[in-house]
């Protein structure tokens, strides 16, 4: 529960507003056979060969979910949490969150993984303090 937050892999930036989901789709995965993806319900019919997938269970129309369909979401919605406070770190650097009008080929790409550099090493530099 207590393991670093550290980010691993990037994709390539896309301009615009571009749905997730096709960029998965095109970009080649870095995770290894037998790995767990923790993905949210945007990514519905994404798969990956021999990656096992968690998703929340989506309530059905009109009915409730059984009290362990419950219990798992909110588990997943605990390390979820998690992975949104370092999206949020790396949004600490206004660059990133703000429109950005650096228009030369790469430099988006170059701004996100400095970004991500300065979260990694802030987590790095004080891995004792909680991500909140």
């Amino acid at each position: 529960m207590h393991a670093l937050l550290l980010i691993l892999f990037l994709s390539d930036t896309s301009g615009g507003r571009i749905h997730d989901k096709p960029i998965a789709d095109t970009t080649p995965s870095p995770l290894p056979a037998g790995s767990r993806l923790l993905q949210d319900l945007g990514f519905l019919a994404f798969t990956l060969p021999q990656v096992e997938i968690l998703m929340p269970t989506k309530k059905p129309c009109g009915e409730e979910l059984i009290r362990e369909q419950q219990r798992t979401n909110l588990a997943l919605h605990t390390r979820r949490l998690r992975i949104e406070h370092v999206n949020s770190s790396v949004k600490r650097c206004r660059i990133v969150k703000d429109r950005i009008r650096l228009w030369k080929e790469g430099v988006r790409d170059l701004v996100m993984e400095l970004c991500c550099a300065l979260h990694n090493f802030r987590v790095r530099l004080t891995p004792w303090r909680p991500m909140i």
